[in-house]
C-alpha cells in the first residue's frame, strides 16, 4: 500500500497544488483517465472546505490531505482541525455526517457553502464518507484502479 501525505497552510491557493498531486498520484495509480477530472474536481472542493473551514474558525494548523493506493482502489482523505460542534463523535455538526450532506454553521451563508460543497463531493464520488469528532473531520473519497492502466 502507497500513500502520499500532504499537508498545507490553510489558504485558497494552495487548492491547486492539492488538486494537481491528487490527479498525478491518481493516475499513477491506475484510476482511469476518464475519472480524473472528477478526482480533481472532489479534492478541490473537500480542500476548498477545508481552508473555508480553518479560516472561519481561526485555526492554524495546516489542511492534511492523504493519497493511498491500494490493490484495488485509491483513496484520498481531507482532514481538518475544526472540532465538531458539542464535541460529540459523528455528531451533524461543523461538518456533517455521513455520505448525506449537512451543516451547521453559524453563519448562514457558510452554512450554504459548505451544504453545496458537500453536495458537489456527493454527486462527483460514488464513494464518500465524511466524519467528525473532537479533534475535527475528515471526508474520505475513493475510487476503483485497474491495474492494467498504471503508468510506468
Amino acid at each position: 500500500m502507497a500513500t502520499v501525505e500532504l499537508r498545507f497552510s490553510a489558504q485558497p491557493e494552495h487548492v491547486r497544488t492539492a488538486r494537481l498531486v491528487a490527479a498525478a498520484v491518481a493516475r499513477r495509480a491506475g484510476v482511469d483517465e476518464a475519472v480524473l477530472d472528477e478526482v480533481r474536481l472532489a479534492v478541490g472542493e473537500a480542500c476548498s472546505r477545508a481552508v473555508g473551514l480553518h479560516r472561519s474558525h481561526g485555526i492554524t494548523a495546516p489542511v492534511r490531505v492523504v493519497l493511498t493506493e491500494e490493490e484495488k482502489t485509491f483513496s484520498i482523505e481531507v482532514g481538518d482541525d475544526v472540532p465538531v460542534s458539542g464535541g460529540s463523535e459523528g455528531a451533524a455538526g461543523e461538518h456533517g455526517s455521513g455520505s448525506a450532506p449537512s451543516a451547521e454553521h453559524d453563519d448562514a451563508d457558510a452554512d450554504g457553502r459548505d451544504a453545496m460543497g458537500l453536495a458537489v463531493i456527493s454527486g462527483l464520488v460514488d464513494d464518500v464518507e465524511v466524519t467528525s469528532d473532537e479533534h475535527g473531520g475528515v471526508i474520505r473519497m475513493s475510487w476503483p484502479t485497474n491495474p492494467a492502466t498504471i503508468a510506468s
